[in-house]
């Protein structure tokens, strides 16, 4: 080892995989990165954005010191202003939106500073973009909306059906073990509307249905099932209830019918479901491509129907999970940074106050269901971001902003700028991930913990820090006197049961995390779910029958084509740390549109050139992608930018199961910018 350098195993801060790498130090800087061949998830690999996973926290955008209405101030200043404020506001002005980003520890204390110090229930976090309608339609079906096996059993399954998730770009490491399997013999199906690089790169089988059709979709392959005999009877009448009102649901259906709603042939419907019904094992995995539709959680509904009527469920490798997309996107629902939920999963009510009173020696916790994430942008008078930036993820951002510019105090923490710091009353600079210990939770229930290696820029802090000192200003600091994330997480134990016997000692001994749930310091964790029984009341999984509905916007002669959003493998959400990183910045630094080549030729524009993208609620300016990975049309965006911004475009329509906005279907139109003069000719 090079004089005066350390190494330091962590786990990357981007997607929910929970890749390890090792961080190169030196003074109290990081100067770079190597790999961790010893880790089971990643085997020593990391993809793109991982390899340049320490590159922002050097970058002169952090934020360094609080700012009042744009100048900079003392911390004193900004929490007595803060809490002053706060004091004020009666429960239900209030709103706080969490991230998927912070630590379990500060997730859990800023649902815990909004109910027992803010005494309200209007707590939301970014899964209401990407999975509430996960659990809207899994908890129903099979009691719990988390993903149900290990990453690292994703290489027995005899069949896998990729469901609206580019795993490619999107999860590279699940990608590389799903690859591995293939060439053992394991056969892939994907559905999407795109040939993106995951079906390029995986799919023996692709069905390239057209945006906002997949219950259809689905329906069809529920009745092949049926119809051919591919129905594991022993698994179903043991260990599910329904069936007959779902089997009464499909006998109508008509494959023909099917292949004109979805454009997918109903040969490949048919084979795509013998696949899977025919496997030995089989196992689902599904993302935002499934859920952000009006229709998202009768999606994971048909999907779920899928998984019961083989039986592939409650084994290794199998089941159906949901990819969460951000470092702890699981461990925040987890924590309690749900409307609907205290922490653990325990339903919002007077039965739940009560508990968690006891817990935590407060009073008045609140029992009735709080406001949604838009709700709460739109309804509250005070709101409290916390590493959230709405003014790119959310729907319709043009309306995000005059909701956001009404309010009466906006307070955001974070550790940049963002597009949505800009419009904030106060500004309160937050460490970032190595720059501040905790724990996470990864898209498989793995615990896994992250120590402290260098100190955050300037006078930034832990969010657990800020969170506590506002407490104490607002004479809370009893129930808020902790000194270091280990108490906390000490807490989480005592209060979510299924952490209980996960420790930051056995942490520290353990490559590669614990499955939650953990009962007790001896158990090892639980890879896989429901081998025995469902989390439903009964124990039992539910078959429930649902109807096709369309988007709730489609082409028009005024708007003739459909926008559908998603990432790409060089950006990560809202593009905060990944469009402040050179080597990734320098691959893609803005938004395109990736139209199919018959589209292009009828607007007359040539790949790379500008056009205007309009839909009934804005506008943005973009440069062409032509390519047959799209169908005729379909148009794509992704929406990590901040000047090309895809959600200027998307419907706020949401699914009412769970208010999960359209953010993969809208109707928009496309113009040809002139040049020369003159309009754009090919």
């Amino acid at each position: 080892m090079p004089t005066g350098l350390t190494y330091a195993h962590t786990i990357c801060p981007y997607c929910t995989s929970g890749c390890a790498l090792s961080l190169v130090l030196k003074d109290n800087r990081i100067i770079g990165q190597e790999s961790v061949k010893s880790y089971p998830l990643n085997e020593g690999k990391n993809c793109i954005k991982g390899n340049s996973a320490h590159k922002f926290l050097d970058h002169p955008d952090r934020l360094k010191k609080p700012r009042i209405r744009g100048k900079e101030s003392s911390w004193e200043d900004a929490l007595a202003l803060t809490a002053e404020t706060f004091k004020k506001a009666a429960p239900d002005r209030f709103g706080v939106l969490a991230s998927g980003k912070t630590s379990n520890e500060e997730s859990y204390l800023l649902q815990k500073f909004a109910r027992a110090v803010l005494h309200t229930n209007n707590i939301d976090y970014c899964a209401r973009f990407c999975h509430a309608s996960t659990v809207a339609g899994l908890l129903p079906t099979v009691g719990s909306g988390v993903m149900q096996c290990s990453q690292l059993d994703l290489d027995q399954p005899d069949a896998v059906i990729l469901a609206g998730v580019n795993v490619a770009e999107n999860f590279p490491g699940i990608a590389r073990r799903l690859k591995r399997a293939r060439a053992r013999g394991t056969k892939v199906v994907v559905i999407d509307p795109r040939a993106t690089l995951t079906a390029k790169v995986l799919a023996d089988l692709h069905l390239p249905l057209m945006p906002g059709t997949d219950v259809a979709l689905l329906q069809g392959m529920v009745k092949v099932l049926i119809d051919r005999g591919l129905v594991n009877r022993e698994f179903v009448r043991t260990r599910t209830v329904g069936f007959e009102e779902l089997a009464r649901s499909v006998a109508e259906t008509d494959l023909g019918e099917i292949e004109k709603i979805t454009s997918v042939p109903r040969e490949k419907i048919a084979e795509a479901a013998v696949c899977y019904g025919s496997a030995d094992r089989g196992s689902i995995l599904f993302d935002e491509g499934i859920t952000q539709h009006v229709s998202g959680s009768d999606n994971v509904k048909m999907l779920a129907a899928l998984a019961l009527l083989t039986g592939h469920i409650g084994k290794a490798g199998a089941g159906v999970n949901p990819l969460r997309g951000q470092i702890s996107g699981e461990g925040s629902g987890d924590m309690g940074c749900v409307n609907v939920f205290y922490p653990g999963f325990k339903k919002v009510g007077p039965e739940s106050a009560h508990l968690f009173e006891g817990l935590w020696g407060a009073k008045a916790l609140p029992s009735e269901r709080g406001k949604t994430y838009m709700d709460i942008l739109n309804d509250c008078g005070i709101v409290y971001a916390v590493g959230v930036n709405p003014m790119i993820s959310a729907p319709d951002t043009t309306s995000v902003r005059r909701a956001i510019e009404k309010l009466d105090f906006f307070v955001v923490q974070d550790i940049f700028m963002t597009e949505t710091a800009e419009l904030a009353d106060v500004v309160l600079p937050a460490a970032a991930w190595v720059e501040r210990e905790g724990t996470h939770t990864g898209v498989d229930r793995r615990v896994v913990k992250i120590d402290k290696l260098v100190d955050p820029p300037g006078e930034a802090r832990p969010d657990w820090w800020i969170i506590t000192r506002l407490a104490e200003k607002m004479g809370s600091g009893e129930r808020f006197a902790y000194d270091s994330a280990r108490e906390i997480f000490d807490e989480i134990r005592n209060c979510i049961p299924p952490y209980a016997g996960i420790t930051y000692e056995r942490l520290a001994q353990t490559n590669g995390g614990i499955h939650w749930p953990c009962p007790s310091e001896d158990h090892p964790g639980t890879p896989t779910m429901f081998a025995e029984k469902f989390n439903t009341p009964d124990g039992k999984g539910h078959f429930l029958p649902v109807e096709f509905k369309p988007p709730a916007e489609s082409p028009d002669d005024e708007y003739p084509y459909v926008l559908t959003t998603g990432r790409v493998i060089f950006h990560y959400h809202t593009g905060t740390t990944t469009r402040r990183t050179e080597n990734l910045n320098r691959e893609l630094s803005d938004g395109f549109v990736q139209m199919n080549p018959a589209d292009a030729r009828q607007l007359h524009v040539q790949n790379g050139e500008a056009v205007k993208l309009r839909s009934r609620r804005g506008e943005i300016i973009v440069q062409t992608r032509i390519s047959t990975d799209i169908p005729e049309g379909v148009v794509f965006v992704p929406f990590h930018f901040g000047k090309a911004r895809a959600n200027v475009l998307t419907n706020p329509a949401f699914d009412p199961a769970c208010k999960m906005p359209e953010f993969k279907v809208c109707a928009v139109a496309i113009e040809p910018l002139q040049k020369n003069g003159g309009p754009s000719r090919p």
